[in-house]
Parts: C-alpha cells; sequence; structure tokens
C-alpha cells in the first residue's frame, strides 16, 4: 500500500504539488526512482542537472507529495516569443504504485494554473500514442488534438 491511498482503491489522499525550490538528497533519489519508468533510454539526472532546472528562469519543476513521498513530476517550461508567451509540458512521470490515482491530474491542472498566470496563450506537450492512460488525462483537463506533426532533429 503506498502512502495515502484510499483504502477503497480510490484517489490518493492529500496529494500536494508543489514547485522545487531546492534540490536535496530525497529529490535526486526521487528522480532516480521516477524517470526510469518514463525513460529507459535517458539516465536520471544527478544534482547538478536538478539544480540547473530548478534555477532556471523558464523552468518550473513540479512534485506530487503523497504524505511526504515524492510520487510525481512534471516539468513546466514558459517562454516568450514574437507571437507571446507559449508554455510547453514535458517529462510528466507518476511513480507505478500511485498511477490512476488522480496525482498525473494534479500536476497537469497546477501547470496549467502557473502558465496561465504567466500569460501563456497556450500549453503544448506530446505523448506517445502507446500512453492510453495518459491520452485520457490530457483530454480530461482539456487538450485537444492538433492537426500538426512533430520534427525532431538529433543533435547527437
Amino acid at each position: 500500500m503506498i502512502p495515502g491511498r484510499d483504502p477503497a482503491g480510490g484517489r490518493l489522499r492529500g496529494v500536494a504539488v508543489e514547485a522545487l525550490r531546492e534540490v536535496t538528497d530525497e529529490v535526486v533519489e526521487a528522480f532516480g526512482r521516477l524517470l526510469p519508468q518514463l525513460s529507459s533510454s535517458a539516465p536520471p539526472p544527478g544534482r547538478a542537472t536538478l539544480d540547473r532546472i530548478v534555477r532556471s528562469p523558464t523552468t518550473t519543476l513540479l512534485v506530487a507529495r503523497s504524505e511526504g513521498t515524492i510520487v510525481g513530476a512534471l516539468t513546466l517550461a514558459v517562454f516568450e516569443i514574437p507571437t507571446g508567451v507559449r508554455a510547453w509540458i514535458e517529462d510528466v512521470v507518476v511513480d507505478g504504485s500511485a498511477r490512476g490515482r488522480g496525482v498525473g491530474e494534479e500536476l497537469t491542472r497546477e501547470a496549467l494554473s502557473r502558465a496561465r498566470a504567466a500569460g501563456a496563450k497556450t500549453v503544448d506537450l506530446t505523448s506517445r500514442a502507446s500512453r492510453v492512460a495518459a491520452g485520457r488525462l490530457y483530454e480530461k483537463v482539456g487538450f485537444t488534438t492538433r492537426d500538426t506533426r512533430v520534427y525532431r532533429h538529433s543533435l547527437s
């Protein structure tokens, strides 16, 4: 049983979302546990990388806690371009033991609130088609599929 789980198997009780202000051993450990659940090819970030992200003026690293334990994370980037302020959500991850309990929704809603407060006109994200539950979550909170193509150019 994970901390804060409703005995009936429902949503997590007491999920709190916060923006990281400092990187502690607990944060490094949590990302070491969470990131492999998101990507098998990207190594978990170390303290120096997490410090740079937390100090960035354009990036907010949100974490979700249940009874003090970090059970999820989301990265929000807000930036200004000639057509206005935009926002992008990346690297949303919820611990496998906490999935389906509202953690991803709480993280996403907090990111949307922060983007709105920063004056963003839109918030974008991508999600693999195979991540069906994530797609349902994003649609539930108001995201729609765009008629666009995503291009990637690998620099390495």
